[in-house]
């Protein structure tokens, strides 16, 4: 009598299954029995019941059905397949290395193609810096040499030209070779200070670029991005007729 009874209880929760909060029983040749991840139940088999629903109360399993594990839930992925991506490119970072050292920031950025452009660049102007400094410091104490007229400081001899002596320049072509000493000068300086300038201007734009390229680390261009002109059949205003002429294409 009581394994009748159960039985009835078996069969009332399998058709009224919906109605106490279980889901709906889906038929054919799988099926599946849910109360959130509660159950899962298939034609051979039905998982124990982990949470009944409220008020009904299951003590034991039919003999006809077999115990199994808990199921996974579906649309699930499994442990293997997650992937956790923990690392932040930081434009901040790139920015602050680039300050700190020029390169560095390129390295963060792993583009290392373009320290050979920036350090060409820095040693370039360096020399620059230094040869213009030279001359100028030159020309700067031949040009107050010259002015004072002391015998004993003829720096300015070295720039007096060959086919020139040292009594011409201090004759009739005084007025010339002293033009000359200050307009050496004033070029030699404008040359050191102009590379001063493009030296911090590299500084400055090695540091936008190493943020820029920070910003764009992660950027990804599909490739289903495109741009293409070719000719078209224009549709006329009027009834006069068609027309011809060049359709731009952007494809994103």
């Amino acid at each position: 009598m009581l394994y009748y009874l159960k039985s009835i209880c078996w069969a009332s929760l399998l058709l009224f299954g919906p109605g106490l909060g279980f889901g709906e029983l889906r038929s054919a040749e799988v099926y599946m029995l849910w109360k959130g991840d509660a159950l899962v139940a298939s034609a051979d088999s039905l998982v124990q019941l982990v949470e009944p629903a409220d008020g009904l109360v299951l003590d034991s399993v039919p003999e006809v059905l077999e115990v199994e594990p808990l199921a996974q839930a579906p649309d699930t992925p499994a442990d293997s397949e997650v992937q956790v991506n923990d690392y932040v490119h930081s434009p901040h970072k790139a920015t602050v290395y680039a300050a700190v050292f020029p390169g560095a920031g390129q390295i963060y950025n792993k583009k290392y193609w373009k320290l050979p452009v920036l350090y060409g660049g820095i040693g370039g102007l360096v020399y620059a810096i230094s040869f213009n400094s030279n001359y100028y410091n030159k020309y700067r104490s031949a040009y107050r040499d010259f002015l004072i007229r002391d015998p004993g400081n003829t720096s300015y001899a070295e720039f007096i030209p060959p086919q020139l002596t040292l009594d011409d320049v201090h004759g009739q072509y005084a007025e010339w070779f002293q033009r000359s000493l200050q307009n050496k000068r004033r070029y030699y300086k404008r040359s050191r200070d102009l590379s001063y300038i493009i030296m911090v201007g590299l500084y400055v734009v090695s540091i936008i670029d190493a943020s820029v390229d920070a910003h764009f680390y992660d950027f990804d261009i599909s490739d289903d991005l495109s741009f293409s002109l070719e000719p078209a059949v224009l549709s006329p205003f009027d009834e006069r007729g068609s027309a011809l002429g060049l359709q731009m294409r952007i494809q994103f």
